[in-house]
């Protein structure tokens, strides 16, 4: 119902109610008189299964005249129950109080109605359904607020009206995955609009002659991710009403910027699954087989599923096996499998979903007897294959049902935990990577009115369940639960609104959160070292280097201090490209760091902190410490405030983790600041000269604090993409070498000439 409060939201009134299946979905108030409010209400409840609805006859727009005390039906030319009445969507013409628009969602004399009495009579002024039909998911009219006979509709396109609702035209809309939700107009300077659609935000400052891009945002709304086995990786997904897409994890122009980003031919919602043993090949959707290399999509689905014979929803699991590179797996009612690339399938499977699954409480009195006799609806939502064995598959349902194979599919076995009921879907399965009897469920029973976390593990193939949720929040449905692939026990699960860690295996949970939004995350993926996180709204996220996290029980043996042992780096170049740089205005995605990540943890303050590096013979090559003080520029006399020439490199010497990158040089050349005064190269370049890469191989990372040396093991990796033997790079090392000594001996030429 509707709700009021007088004491600036300490305490509420319900002031507005009819019954349990009928909400408040809009409330407006008369502009200048705050006692006249308007509110929708919307008799409807959603089913467990995919599209499934049911509608009451208590729908209906309701006034209020004394603030909300007392209320009445509007009802003077709407439809009503007898007509199929639904959601309504309205809005109040601030230039004109008594005038009111209305998108009136029936079955019968839907369309967009008119008032111009404050809501005491209507006529219906537009039947056509393209500016008012799906009112249940769109409902979206707005009047300009200094003209009553401008009208804006939110659709599939966007509508305007100039003459009060009698005709229609689309300013802004379809083809693109549009979808507007929601118009905002400014009140005060009205050619001011933003448009919010499935796509992001766009907006206009011209009265809609011009709209800004929606890529300026990243609110992307993935289902699920993956990544494929290039360098740098690529991460996929596919997105609400916006198509599959792939985009690269690192930008060779020092940032991920649009020319990172490709589609895939895939439908939206997709699964998306990169062929591991060719990374240009790539699988979507119900089913399509991509080639990026000559840009061609491919239907190649089982015939069966492309005639219909089998159930799926907008969402299937499609992925290659985790034992077997070659089997590719696409799930329906039934599992099937390809290792032909899907020239040919075989199904692996029987139908596992319920045949006859229980009626859910969430659908109240809107369960019929008919309902027990439905068709069976279930589909494999969630596949899960080992990481040990080829022949072991996991297998959960959207109606709530767990199966495992362990002969690759001639037999399965009903392993579903005895409190997972019908209709809690099984939203993700993930299998052990160090037992073949371990398994880990993420079940998500929003759909029947649930919020709780739900989530199990198994390590003894199915036979016997334990519930997971210690420390997860208690309103939080649960959409994946992952094991690290590299320590044993360390989980990460994705909530409705962030991302948390176990180390011992679930008994008990964390917040990983750090500065991402909250947001629902649907999936979340282990790529070598990095924890990738696709969210539904704010598009892909990465955790750069999670090797502190496997590394964790270091701290407890040495709480006063720890150094990690660093991941591989990679020498990795800045801007490749000598085609046209990108404005630092346009919007792009960060790159992990360039060079080496070097995290230690601090249990309390210290006084300094040293980090040295030594080659694989024990030689210094390059010391850090907490008390350099990083070089600055004078800018005496000059318009712009003192700056940093380069990022400080700074050693934190606080209480906590701490990260440091060491950029894989040896030091900068010796009065290098005095040649380069001031960057006027932009971002993508460093604003200093650096010393000369070190060679691939191994290195001694050596922490020094307050009376403790902690040294690590560190491996350089050359570029996989650079074709250059060891003997070419030792050559170029070995000339660098020399450059670098020959500049050091100019530079104290130089020096002494500065000091006659």
């Amino acid at each position: 119902g509707v709700y009021r409060t007088g004491d600036g939201g300490m305490t509420w009134d319900r002031v507005l109610y009819v019954d349990h299946n009928t909400g408040a979905i809009q409330v407006a108030l008369e502009p200048g008189n705050p006692d006249v409010i308007y509110a929708d209400l919307w008799a409807h409840r959603e089913g467990p299964w995919e599209n499934a609805a049911w509608s009451g006859d208590t729908s209906g727009l309701f006034k209020s005249t004394d603030g909300g005390s007392t209320w009445r039906r509007l009802s003077g030319g709407l439809p009503g129950p007898d007509e199929g009445l639904g959601r309504i969507g309205f809005d109040i013409a601030a230039s004109e109080p008594n005038r009111i628009y209305a998108t009136v969602d029936a079955r019968v004399d839907g369309g967009v109605y008119r008032s111009d009495d404050a809501g005491e009579t209507w006529r219906l002024v537009a039947t056509d359904r393209r500016v008012w039909g799906r009112g249940g998911d769109f409902a979206e009219i707005r009047v300009h607020p200094r003209n009553p006979d401008v009208v804006f509709a939110g659709n599939v396109a966007s509508y305007r009206s100039n003459d009060g609702g009698a005709t229609w035209w689309s300013p802004k809309g379809a083809p693109g995955g549009d979808d507007y939700h929601r118009i905002w107009i400014d009140p005060e300077d009205p050619d001011i609009m933003l448009y919010a659609s499935d796509q992001g935000a766009t907006i206009t400052v011209n009265g809609g002659r011009t709209w800004s891009s929606w890529y300026n945002q990243p609110t992307a709304q993935l289902y699920h991710v993956s990544t494929d086995n290039a360098f740098p990786y690529r991460v996929y997904g596919g997105q609400q009403e916006s198509g599959a897409i792939a985009i690269a994890s690192r930008g060779p122009g020092g940032q991920v910027s649009f020319r990172e980003w490709h589609g895939v031919g895939a439908d939206e919602y997709a699964y998306v699954a990169p062929d591991p043993l060719d990374p240009d090949i790539v699988y979507g959707g119900r089913v399509t087989r991509f080639d990026r290399r000559t840009g061609q999509s491919t239907s190649v689905a089982p015939e069966a599923v492309r005639s219909g014979r089998y159930r799926t929803l907008r969402t299937m699991p499609l992925l290659f096996h985790h034992s077997d590179p070659s089997t590719l797996l696409y799930a329906t009612n039934i599992l099937w499998k390809t290792t032909t690339g899907g020239q040919s399938w075989e199904r692996i499977s029987p139908d596992l979903s319920r045949r006859r699954p229980d009626v859910p409480e969430s659908i109240g009195d809107f369960a019929t007897p008919d309902l027990a006799d439905m068709p069976r609806r279930g589909v494999i939502y969630a596949v899960g294959p080992s990481y040990l064995r080829s022949t072991v598959i996991w297998a959960g349902t959207d109606d709530g049902l767990v199966h495992v194979t362990t002969d690759g599919g001639a037999t399965w076995s009903d392993v579903t935990p005895p409190e997972v009921g019908s209709w809690d879907k099984i939203a993700q399965i993930d299998a052990g990577h160090f037992d073949p009897g371990t398994a880990y469920l993420a079940v998500n029973a929003l759909r029947k009115d649930d919020r709780r976390p739900h989530a199990y593990r198994t390590h003894d193939g199915g036979a016997t369940w334990q519930r997971i949720v210690n420390g997860l929040p208690e309103r939080g449905p649960v959409n994946v639960v992952r094991e690290d692939p590299v320590r044993p026990g360390l989980l990460y699960a994705g909530t409705e609104r962030a991302v948390y860690v176990s180390f011992d295996d679930g008994d008990s949970w964390n917040p990983l959160r750090l500065n991402m939004p909250a947001t629902s995350i649907r999936d979340l993926v282990v790529k070598d070292d990095d924890l990738v996180v696709g969210t539904h709204g704010r598009s892909i996220w990465i955790l750069d280097n999670v090797t502190p996290l496997r590394q964790v029980d270091g701290i407890l043996a040495r709480p006063n201090a720890f150094l990690f042992r660093p991941q591989p780096a990679t020498r990795v170049r800045w801007n490749r490209f000598s085609d046209t740089p990108i404005p630092p205005e346009e919007p792009m995605g960060q790159n992990p760091p360039d060079g080496s990540m070097i995290d230690y943890f601090l249990g309390d303050a210290v006084s300094e902190v040293r980090l040295d590096i030594l080659d694989d013979e024990g030689r210094l090559l390059r010391t850090f410490s907490s008390s350099d003080a990083p070089e600055r520029l004078d800018t005496t006399g000059m318009p712009h405030p003192t700056f940093w020439i380069r990022p400080p490199e700074t050693l934190e010497t606080g209480p906590g983790m701490h990260r440091f990158v060491w950029d894989l040089h040896l030091p900068p050349p010796r009065g290098a600041e005095r040649e380069y005064p001031i960057a006027a190269v932009g971002r993508n370049t460093p604003s200093v000269p650096l010393g000369p890469w070190v060679m691939p191989g191994a290195y001694t990372v050596r922490l020094v604090v307050d009376g403790f040396t902690g040294e690590q093991p560190l491996l350089v990796l050359m570029d996989p993409t650079v074709p250059a033997s060891p003997e070419v790079l030792g050559e170029q090392y070995d000339l660098s070498l020399v450059c670098y000594a020959l500049y050091h001996e100019a530079e104290e030429v130089r020096e002494q000439a500065l000091s006659l």
